[in-house]
């Protein structure tokens, strides 16, 4: 019993890896997944890893669980992926207020933000 699975979204030789609510605004977040957008995994990982950005570590995380979704769930080679999409999507935004002079309200938003990244093997080229 119970509901029928939803056919699969992306084709065969892709795998996807989501993650919501990353605190930080979605333009910041989009600077360093345009950095890897197009690269191979392991060169994304390794630009990830020695960027100086606070965000950089969130999104290798996402990466590392897309890499993992292509070798366990997809039985996809490591080795010949590319990071093929990395999106950024708004999320939720926390309103916060500072008091300012003459009564006045200084308001403060803390933005959230969602990512994607499709990681897609390569075909051989020999």
């Amino acid at each position: 019993m119970g509901k029928q699975s939803a056919p699969r979204s992306l084709p065969d030789n892709e795998a996807k890896a989501f993650s919501a609510s990353i605190r930080t605004s979605p333009r910041k977040l989009n600077l360093v997944a345009s950095m890897i957008r197009g690269m191979s995994a392991e060169a994304a990982l390794s630009a990830l890893t020695f960027n100086a950005r606070r965000v950089s570590n969130d999104v290798k995380k996402v990466l590392e669980s897309a890499i993992a979704n292509a070798e366990n769930n997809h039985q996809l080679d490591v080795d010949r992926l590319v990071v093929a999409e990395a999106y950024v999507g708004k999320s939720l935004v926390m309103k916060r207020w500072r008091a300012r002079a003459r009564g006045r309200v200084g308001r403060i938003q803390k933005p959230f933000s969602n990512l994607t990244i499709v990681v897609r093997e390569r075909e051989e080229t020999e």
